[in-house]
């Protein structure tokens, strides 16, 4: 099981799941659901996005407050490895919260950085919320 905080609520990831719990009660808050692998780590940048990395080689980008999932990334190995030495082991944010920076099963570390190019238009966002009211923490 990994936990990662995130000012006054954390994560935890197990096989099936992310959950969301509240401090300092250790409130339920929500799933967030999506993975289809052991997720082995998680960070958080200063923008309040969670990013998952499963043991399959995925990452989900996720909106912490919203929980939900806006991206989905396949890390692609390293020529000459196996696709089963796609797994993702650790990750963490850099000091700038705009690359991301990951420990990988075909032994390399990669680092990741914002598209500046990108822009509403060319990544549209279709969120339907399930929950229409949710309480504040």
């Amino acid at each position: 099981m990994l936990f990662l905080h995130c000012r006054f609520s954390f994560a935890s990831a197990s096989p099936d799941n992310i959950k969301q719990w509240k401090f300092p009660d250790g409130n339920f808050l929500q799933n967030l659901i999506g993975h289809n692998s052991i997720v082995n780590c998680m960070a958080v940048n200063s923008d309040d996005v969670l990013v998952s990395g499963g043991d399959n080689g995925t990452m989900h980008f996720w909106d912490w407050k919203t929980g939900y999932n806006f991206q989905r990334s396949q890390a692609s190995v390293q020529p000459g490895s196996l696709d089963s030495e796609a797994g993702i082991f650790a990750m963490t944010f850099d000091l700038s919260s705009s690359r991301l920076i990951t420990c990988e099963a075909d032994k390399t570390i990669k680092i990741y950085k914002e598209d500046d190019t990108a822009s509403e238009e060319t990544h549209p966002v279709n969120w339907k919320p399930e929950i229409l009211k949710r309480k504040r923490y």
